[in-house]
């Protein structure tokens, strides 16, 4: 199983330089083997509607989150509070604990092109690695 960090959707979403990989990525995965945390989904909407993309984000809540079999998670009280022990310890921005809690709540592999997963436990993994 998957969590896929915030910056892979955005990447095949506003057609950045590593789309095709990304696309080639979710082609070749289950789509019930990906989550999304709330985090993400709410990023994602953030910066789509501030890039004026609403019609790229309400395709992308039906497509990847309802009609997909994407897993939408999210964190409870008690799991928030061990972002200030993750950031201490990896040195980690909120949005990276946050995803890195997740993954390790739900025992996750991480997909991200952010390499601050690289100096954690966990690390991550990129599309490329997954597909190849």
């Amino acid at each position: 199983m998957y969590l896929v960090d915030t910056n892979i959707w955005l990447e095949l979403l506003l057609e950045q330089e590593k789309e095709a990989d990304v696309r080639q990525f979710f082609q070749s995965v289950d789509a019930n083997s990906l989550s999304i945390t709330d985090f993400s989904l709410y990023s994602i909407g953030i910066i789509l509607t501030k890039h004026n993309k609403e019609d790229v984000l309400v395709d992308f809540i039906s497509d990847a989150i309802e009609d997909s079999g994407v897993m939408r998670i999210s964190l409870d009280t008690s799991d928030l509070k061990k972002i200030v022990t993750v950031r201490q310890r990896y040195n980690l921005d909120f949005d990276d604990c946050y995803q890195y809690i997740a993954a390790e709540k739900y025992n996750y592999s991480i997909i991200s092109f952010d390499s601050h997963f690289d100096r954690t436990e966990r690390g991550r993994r990129t599309p490329n690695e997954i597909i190849s």
